[in-house]
């Protein structure tokens, strides 16, 4: 029974997803949020002046973009991920905040609700909550190369024993790079590595893991409010198998997917997307999907903000 409803709400959910690029290419709403490349800064435009609102930007699924969050203006990111042959599925929400008497600086936290396909009759969980810490050290939205750095704590509030979290406290780096190609592409690079000093596996054993991982992603800007996207990421990392012993395991996907974009006279952007993540090499037969949902808005005035600097 619970199966059954839980079939009929995710299904319910898809339909949903799937009416939103029609209710998109009827939309008229208007807004306003940090938009493509300036052209005078890097000679090439991501978008062009239009009156329904912005462009989409800072919106990518599995890999990582370089672009901090503006003056003055909130990210609240929802994603939802399922695996159909691991049977796993992951919910996180993050929240993004710019540091605003230093605009390179940004804060950030990563909430997540995970099940484990392993542990079939355990039901769901919260997982290790993440805290992050990104600097934006080359350009930024408006620039056709930006590199925005970032530093997270891992915290370990899943239950390992259920395969929710690592079992203990760890640090992850990560380095994003983006770069405007041209007026219609935009590619974003990542590598990173997470060290957790005493990880914790199934059945209670401890060892020091240490993991990294390598995305990228082209996306084609085929609308300002419409992206059609293809990202690869690779993870290679440490599990715990015994006391002091771990063994590696790797992970590739392709994630193809779209993503679209609702702007509002009050500065809300609402960027829906969907995508289907395919296992490759190490992954070969793992299918899913991939559902996004962000909201982005000022929580001051930054026309003020941006009149003072003139």
């Amino acid at each position: 029974m619970r199966r059954d409803r839980a079939t009929k709400l995710l299904g319910l959910f898809l339909r949903y997803f799937s009416l939103l690029p029609l209710l998109y290419w009827g939309g008229t709403a208007q807004a306003q949020q940090e938009g493509g490349v300036d052209a005078n800064q890097a000679n090439i435009s991501t978008q062009s002046p239009r009156a329904d609102g912005p462009s989409i930007q800072d919106n990518s699924f599995l890999v990582e973009e370089a672009y901090n969050q503006e003056f003055g203006v909130v990210q609240h990111i929802q994603t939802f991920q399922r695996l159909w042959n691991s049977k796993d599925w992951v919910y996180t929400f993050t929240q993004e905040w710019p540091v605003d008497p230093r605009p390179r600086d940004q804060l950030s936290y990563t909430l997540v609700f995970v099940h484990s396909g392993q542990f079939p009759g355990s039901g769901a969980g919260i997982g290790d909550v993440a805290l992050h810490y990104r600097y934006q050290l080359i350009g930024n939205g408006e620039s056709r190369i930006a590199f925005a750095p970032r530093i997270s704590a891992l915290l370990p509030t899943g239950n390992s024993r259920f395969a929710r979290g690592l079992g203990g406290a760890g640090i992850q780096t990560m380095m994003p790079v983006s770069w405007v190609v041209n007026k219609k592409l935009v590619t974003h690079w990542n590598l990173g590595a997470t060290y957790v000093h005493a990880a914790q596996n199934s059945v209670g054993d401890r060892a020091a893991t240490f993991g990294y991982n390598f995305g990228q992603s082209f996306v084609w800007l085929a609308r300002p409010r419409f992206n059609a996207l293809l990202e690869t990421v690779v993870n290679r990392n440490q599990t715990v198998t015994a006391p002091n012993r771990t063994e590696w395991g790797t992970t590739v996907l392709l994630n193809p997917g779209i993503r679209w974009a609702y702007n509002f006279k009050n500065g809300l952007q609402i960027v829906p997307g969907v995508s289907a993540p395919i296992g490759v090499g190490p992954s070969s037969g793992e299918r899913g999907i991939f559902l996004y949902l962000s909201l982005e808005h000022p929580y001051r005035n930054v026309e003020k903000h941006n009149s003072g600097k003139n």
